[in-house]
């Protein structure tokens, strides 16, 4: 947080003179998890500024933190030292500097001329920037100031006694298309075509053909030059011989190896010469030791081809193989990366259309976050460069690539990845697990683990975009309230706002709004309204301060002369985007969603068209030309270039061109955003983004965009939320019935079912289809939304103790099963059903005319929610009955889940008293967990306000034991229902006799009317037959 912290170092002080009580929500304070503890083991310092010059440089095969011992002490420079290093500082930083400043023009006072309107954009503000600039941008080419070094010499022509590969481990040396043999050799490698199949040359398709221009085996890129080690791992150097396809390859890089924790490594390559850009966000921890026990190894080939390996000690699996890094590829504009894989079992690498299980039959995934309706073959929102692998073993381990650069990530049969961005360096997290959930967990103590949502984020959200007016608002409202839909929250899209513009709201069609939503408060319920990221920049000067003090405050992302750049999206007129890397916008951010809030107040915020999306390519006036904007490798994005639908790459925020930022803009504005809520309610902010890159769960959720009315859409909606739960973003969910297009009543009855179980539930659509809210598709759908619903709400008390833990512990909320069974190779590739938690199952019906699910229940006991009947599996399908109004729902032996009455609102529901179902497993034992605070006060969590029981089944006994008391709001408990027991005869409630009900046909026990204080412990026990 230490760099969030400083982009509102500026609204701190500047805020206390404006707000009088509540500046006093300090920015640490409301954060998830406090500064202080957050990375206890670790202490501020830079990987980039690391001197290995105490430590004998040594070649060697194998690294160990253990046999390392640093000397005593350091030697002390020479004079002449300090005077060699002033010189070389005046000549290669002091000088550069001042000629830039010179080509850039950075000292401007053209900035105050305003942006009245797009006409006066063209004839008068129109930039032409002339040669020297167009120079400078290209030496700029990285946000960086590039030294150019000395052109390498060519490879030598490919020996083709090394070119009789197999198809699987053939990497391509041609990427771009259009290959021939001469241009193949060109570049030293092998030449084998097919002429069976032809080379698919479509933009960001998933699936690539094999290649037949691809490395020799004995390819040389880098080889070491030297290795020294160091207190947290080692440095080394490492040297190209000859040139790659590519301009301006770096002929020297640098490796830095870190043992960070004893299941965590990391390692950078860097160009020592140049500083490229680097991710200021997520806020990741830096650590200067290594610890005593790693379950890792670090081994360097001792080859000539160099290479290295991660491999983990209990048995010897190599995890991480770089292939003697026959393809890397360390220029000005690409890196290229390769690895092995331990197995084909990869999940992850977001955000992508697909099955959970990756393929690893020659499959590309396009990494730049981008607007566009979901699609297989598309880059889409998020940009995640993050995946689990599961090894041969069962173990996990897991692989994060911190770079924002735009990428392609290929995997082939090999089974290896390969990394292509174009920008940034090489900065790798390895995770060594060794389960599935321990690898998350990892991640999130690095990206940030989720935050904690209020309780009313649980509950059920109502949208539209095409309610024309507050009346259309109010009606299917009220139409889904008098049929007995439980809802928590209303949300408008931009029909509330004038004009489409930010930080409004259109005094006639939707006058009455401020009323309306101190009427929803007042029924418990919520308000949420869309904001976008562009500000519009077409109003009457004056007129509309969210234009006039942005520009005044100079906090909007600007063009290469240094106004602000000016794009369109739902605006009237023109639009301009704020740059939330700028610490000045925390301050105008606030302070614009402060005085909406005093219009009308707002409960939480949706975050929309944060890619940045734009209805132009780049700008009005085109982009300047440069290599950012073609560069020479262009990853598979929609639209064949990189401003299709968004910002030019040599726009200007606060730390950097748009080039390295464009994938941070969405989680940039999420913690801003984050920030503001907090500060202006003082209660848990509740934020959906639909942009998102590693981190955006600590501050918001997500949701899966404009999809289509179709069953595929629905079907992948699964697979699309397990993935976000490897992210670290448990809030997440996808339109019910679809955004685009029209629904039918089959599709919407059956994913209302589904969308009942996404953890963020919202039905939304589009303004040109028909209405879908549950009411307007008939009494089927009414019904079958009612239930499922209702059955949510009664087991919110479980999710709710699912999102704590996933705040504390960084655990997944949905999750696939091979998370709980991670020995059973079946679960692997299953993405049609889910968990809820451990103790959970979810079965969806997925297929239009279905009235059964063929779900896979691994060995064990399982439990029917509805009818409470045992199902005893050895690991097989079974046929289970699915009526129209109904989604499967199956309890797992072992688990204790708390449940609620199932009100209306949350916040009637959680007044009611508590119950819990207790299914035991093939041992009669089970276990469980609740998690209960006031539901919406900030850190509960950090300053213990909150309760937690520890529920405990065994011997015919069911206990329970007081973990954390620190909260007076958690109702008694009323109801015990405990499954699969043979006839019981008599039950005691802490040594009393208390009256029960059993049934015979399913095998039950009920104890109700119990009005337990869960403050005192509590024992039940029971005789049986």
């Amino acid at each position: 947080m230490t760099r969030l912290r400083e982009l509102v170092l500026a609204y701190r002080t500047r805020r206390s003179k404006r707000l009088p009580q509540l500046d006093t929500v300090s920015f640490d304070s409301f954060y998830n998890e406090g500064p202080t503890d957050q990375f206890p083991i670790t202490k501020e310092s830079s990987l980039n500024d690391l001197s290995p010059s105490h430590s004998p440089a040594r070649e060697y095969v194998k690294f160990s933190a253990q046999n390392y011992k640093a000397p005593a002490s350091c030697t002390r420079p020479s004079l002449a030292t300090i005077l060699l290093g002033i010189v070389l500082v005046a000549v290669f930083v002091i000088l550069p500097a001042l000629y830039l400043i010179h080509c850039f023009g950075l000292i401007r006072s053209d900035y105050d001329n305003r942006i009245p309107h797009i006409f006066a954009i063209k004839e008068t503000y129109h930039y032409a920037p002339g040669e020297k600039v167009h120079e400078a941008l290209d030496v700029y080419s990285n946000g960086k100031t590039r030294v150019v070094v000395k052109e390498l010499p060519l490879p030598p022509k490919p020996d083709y006694a090394h070119c009789p590969l197999d198809d699987a481990n053939k990497f391509d040396c041609f990427p771009e298309g259009d290959v021939t043999k001469e241009k193949c050799e060109a570049r030293g490698c092998c030449w084998v075509p097919r002429n069976s199949k032809k080379r698919n040359k479509k933009f960001n398709t998933l699936n690539i053909n094999t290649p037949y221009c691809f490395f020799p085996d004995n390819y040389r890129t880098y080889s070491f030059v030297n290795v020294t080690l160091t207190d947290f791992g080692l440095v080394t150097f490492m040297k190209r011989d000859y040139r790659s396809a590519y301009p301006d390859d770096v002929e020297v890089i640098k490796m830095i190896v870190k043992y960070e924790t004893e299941d965590r490594l990391h390692f950078k390559i860097v160009d020592p010469s140049t500083t490229r850009f680097e991710p200021p966000y997520p806020d990741v921890p830096v650590v200067d030791g290594a610890p005593s026990n790693l379950s890792y190894a670090f081994a360097i080939s001792n080859s000539t081809f160099g290479g290295f390996q991660v491999i983990r000690k209990s048995d010897n699996t190599v995890i991480f193989d770089t292939m003697n890094m026959q393809t890397l590829i360390y220029a000005d504009q690409l890196i290229q990366f390769t690895t092995k894989l331990s197995s084909d079992k990869i999940f992850g690498l977001g955000e992508h259309r697909s099955p959970f299980l990756l393929s690893t039959h020659w499959t590309k995934f396009t990494l730049w976050n981008h607007d566009n309706i979901p699609l297989e073959d598309a880059n889409l929102y998020g940009s995640h460069p993050f995946f689990l692998n599961i090894e041969p073993s069962g173990c996990s381990h897991g692989v994060f690539l911190l770079n924002s650069n735009a990428m392609d990530v290929i995997i082939q049969p090999t089974p290896a990845v390969t990394y292509r961005t174009i920008g940034g360096i090489l900065d790798f997290y390895i995770f060594l697990g060794p389960t599935p959930a321990n690898v998350v967990q990892q991640y999130t103590e690095i990206i940030g683990k989720p935050f904690m949502p209020p309780y009313w984020g649980l509950g059920f959200h109502l949208c539209r975009f095409g309610y024309k007016t507050l009346n259309d608002t109010k009606e299917i409202l009220q139409k889904n309230l008098d049929a007995g839909i439980p809802i928590d929250t209303q949300w408008n899209d931009l029909d509330y706002m004038a004009n489409h513009n930010d930080f409004t709201y259109d005094k006639k069609a939707y006058a009455g709004l401020p009323a309306f939503v101190k009427e929803l408060h007042s029924k418990g319920m919520h308000y949420i309204p869309l904001v976008d990221a562009g500000i519009s920049a077409s109003e009457k000067s004056g007129t509309y301060p969210p234009y006039d003090k942005g520009f005044d405050m100079k906090i909007f992302v600007t063009n290469s002369s240094g106004l602000p750049m000016v794009g369109k999206v739902w605006n009237l007129g023109t639009t301009v985007w704020p740059d939330f890397t700028n610490p000045s916008t925390v301050d105008y951010w606030t302070s614009m969603l402060e005085d909406m809030h005093k219009s009308f107040e707002f409960d939480g915020i949706w975050l929309d068209m944060n890619e940045p999306s734009n209805f132009i390519d780049g700008q009005y006036g085109d982009c300047p030309p440069s290599s950012l904007e073609t560069p020479p490798y262009l990853p598979g994005v929609n639209g064949g270039k990189l401003n299709y639908h968004t910002l030019c790459m040599t726009a200007n925020h606060s730390v950097g061109l748009h080039y390295n930022v464009h994938q941070l803009y969405g989680l940039t504005e999420s913690m801003v955003t984050n920030f503001a809520l907090a500060t202006i309610r003082a209660k848990r902010p509740f934020i959906i983004s639909r942009s998102s890159f590693p981190g955006l769960g600590k501050y918001a959720g997500h949701w899966s965009g404009d999809v289509v009315s179709e069953w595929k859409d629905m079907k992948f909606s699964v697979p699309q939320l397990l993935s976000y739960s490897l992210f670290g973003v448990p809030m997440m969910g996808a339109d019910i019935c679809g955004f685009n297009g029209n629904t039918t009543e089959a599709l919407c009855n059956r994913w209302s079912q589904l969308g009942a179980f996404y953890p963020f539930s919202r039905n939304h659509n589009t303004d040109d289809g028909i209405p879908q809210d549950p009411v307007s598709l008939g009494p089927d759908v009414t019904a079958s939304a009612k239930k499922a619903l209702t059955t949510r709400y009664s087991l919110l008390p479980y999710l709710y103790t699912l999102f704590w833990a996933a705040h504390v512990n960084g655990d997944t909320v949905a999750r696939p099963l091979f998370f709980e069974y991670i020995g059973d190779t079946k679960t692997y590739a299953i993405d049609d059903q889910f968990l809820w938690g451990a103790g959970l199952m979810i079965v969806p019906v997925l297929y239009e005319n279905r009235m059964w699910v063929n779900p896979y229940l691994p060995r064990g006991y399982w439990y029917d929610y509805y009818s409470h009947q045992r199902i005893e599996s050895n690991g097989t399908r079974f046929n289970i009955s699915a009526p129209l109004d109904t989604i499967p729902l199956i309890i797992r032996g072992g688990y204790i889940l708390p449940q609620q009455e199932p009100l209306q609102t949350t916040t009637r529901a959680r007044q009611t008293k508590l119950k819990l179902l207790v299914a035991p497993d093939d041992s009669m034992n089970a276990m469980g967990k609740l998690y209960w605070d006031d539901g919406d006060s900030l850190n509960t969590v950090e300053e213990r306000r909150y309760v937690l029981i520890n529920f405990n089944m065994a011997n015919n006994t069911l206990t329970t034991a007081i973990e954390h008391w620190g909260d007076n709001s958690v109702t008694n408990l009323d109801r015990v229902t405990i499954m699969g027991l043979e006839r019981v005869t008599n039950v005691t409630i802490n040594n009393a006799s208390h009256a029960f009900q059993y049934n015979d046909e399913f095998k039950y026990l009920r104890i109700t009317d119990l009005n337990i204080n869960l403050m005192n412990p509590l024992r039940i026990d029971w005789l049986t037959k």
